[in-house]
Parts: structure tokens; sequence; C-alpha cells
């Protein structure tokens, strides 16, 4: 009876151990990827027809059914100029001459850096259908976000030719490569904020809001609507200030833009035909030059860090989402 007993009860007993070790299979997290980074950006390039169809695709769900289509893209930043102007050149008389060209010049590379950043944040949880169902790199949805930016940048860089022609100012023809150079970086550092972000959000669903209000202090952070040398560089009394205002990557960014496209005289005259207050900081092409080149290997070193973070997390992006 003993044996009897012995022997019915294993089945049962290896039964449940196995059912315990499903579970603890069921548990197991997946904290590292195997891909290597250069793999990665292989497979993304490899990818690019998927990544110029979903920027395609976004651009149209978001226009579907309207009457302008995308001429919403240069009527919404016009009216956005338009308000700031308002605001800050005639009811706060800022004394910048040709405010419009030197505040489109710097909101040019913010709107497409945050608009970039804010919809990549959350574009992994908004996509989780295709993520759970569909086998291909999930960073080309991050991306395909600063693609949609860099179209609706186009369209406002239209608006913008069109108030330089209408006020009759010309970019600094020189520098204009400098620019391209310019905006190139700031879509590597969106890139590799939007991807690292988006992966810390399928865990952190909080991160999303909170990208938001950190993007609009980070607004006032750069000199977009004040002149960094006439509001500000004056009040920095100690090398440590400017470096802290500086440690901004978005700061050096914007006043590179104001330089090659406001391209004012440094120092503009008074009615009388005096020297007035200087605009620009009085800074040699090089200096740009240099900034440019740092920021350059900067982002390029913060993508890679995106890229890591990325592979360590998305081994379990379809269980949490």
């Amino acid at each position: 009876m003993a044996t009897d007993a012995s022997a019915s009860s294993s089945p049962a007993s290896a039964l449940g151990e196995n059912v315990q070790a499903e579970a603890r299979v069921k548990k197991t997290r997946v904290v590292s990827a195997r891909m290597s980074i250069p793999q990665r950006l292989k497979n993304i390039w490899t990818n690019r027809e998927l990544l110029r169809n979903l920027i395609s695709t976004e651009i149209k769900v978001k226009y579907k059914g309207s009457a302008l289509g995308l001429l919403w893209s240069m009527v919404s930043p016009a009216m956005t100029l338009i308000i700031y102007y308002v605001v800050f050149g005639v009811i706060l008389k800022n004394s910048i001459p040709h405010f419009v060209i030197y505040l489109f010049s710097g909101l040019l590379l913010w709107n497409f850096f945050n608009l970039g950043v804010q919809s990549a944040t959350g574009i992994i949880v908004a996509r989780s259908g295709i993520v759970k169902k569909v086998a291909f790199p999930r960073e080309i949805l991050v991306l395909s976000c600063i693609g949609t930016a860099g179209v609706f940048l186009f369209f406002q860089s239209l608006v913008l030719i069109i108030f330089m022609v209408v006020l009759g100012v010309a970019p600094d023809w020189q520098l204009l490569p400098l620019w391209f150079l310019t905006l190139f970086i700031v879509a590597l550092l969106a890139s590799a904020l939007g991807i690292a972000l988006s992966a810390i959000n399928v865990y952190m669903r909080d991160m999303a809001h909170l990208i938001e209000v950190i993007l609009a202090a980070w607004f006032w952070a750069c000199p977009i609507v004040y002149s960094f040398w006439t509001q500000l560089h004056a009040r920095f009394h100690h090398a440590w200030e400017s470096w802290l205002y500086f440690a901004n990557p978005m700061a050096p960014l914007v006043l590179t833009s104001q330089r090659v496209i406001y391209n004012a005289p440094y120092v503009h005259l008074t009615s009388a035909g005096n020297k007035g207050e200087q605009i620009l900081p009085p800074w040699r092409a090089t200096t740009y030059i240099s900034w440019n080149v740092e920021l350059l290997v900067v982002s390029s070193l913060l993508l890679w860090i995106a890229l890591v973070i990325f592979g360590r997390l998305e081994g379990n992006f379809a269980e949490e989402l």
C-alpha cells in the first residue's frame, strides 16, 4: 500500500513541479539585447522604406478631412509668430530690429526639436498594437516622429522665407551650410532623447507628461524671445554662470541659427546714427563652427547611449504594453 501511495503521488508532484517551473519561466524578464548598435543601425537603414511610409501615413492621418490640409502647417506657425510679435515686439516693445525674423530664426529649430521629442516619447505606447504583433526595428517609430517634425519644419521654413522677402532681410549666405549642420545636430539630439524616453515611457507612463513640462521650461532657457547678449550675458559675473547656461545644448544651436538667418549688424544704429545695443554675440564664425562640431560629437554619443538603453528595455515591451 505504501508503495502504491508513493507511486500515485509521484505524477502529481511532478505535475506541480512543472507548473511551478512554467510560472518561473513566465516571470523571467529579458533585460539585455543581443543585437549590437551597428546591427541596429543597419536594420534601421534596411527598413528605411517603412520609415518613409510611417511619416507619410502620419501626415495624411493628421490632416485627413481638412480643407486646407498641409497648409495648416504654415498657418499655425504664422499665427504663433504674429502672437509672439504682438506680445514681445509691440506690447513689451522689444528693441530688436526685425524682431519677427530674430524670433523665427530660433523658434524654427525649437519647434522641430519640441515636436519631435514630445511626440516620440509616447509613440511606443500609442502604437502598442503593432509593437506587440509585428517584428520590425521599434526605433523606426521614434524616427518617424522626428521625420514628421522635419516635414512641418520645411513648411514653417517657407513662412520664414516669405517674411524675410517682405522685410528685405537676407541670411548670411556664406554660413548657410552651417545652419544645415545645426539642423542635423538638432535632429540627432531629438532622436537620442526620443529613443531613450520612448523606452522609459513604456515602464513609467508619467514620463510623457513630465517631458511636456520640462520642454515648456526648457524653451525659456533658450535665447529665442530675448537677446542672450543684450539681456542675459551682462548679468553673468562668473564664468560658471556662462558654462551653466551653455550646458543647455539648444542654446548655442539657437544662437547659430540666429547668426546665420537673422544676420543683422551686430550693433544696430539709433535714430541719431549712434551705435546702439548689441544684439548678437560678437563672436567669429569659427566660434559657431567649433560649437557645432562639439555638439555633433556629443549628440552622436547621446544617440549611441539611447540605442543601448532602448535595446536593454525593449525585450519586455510586449509584456508591459
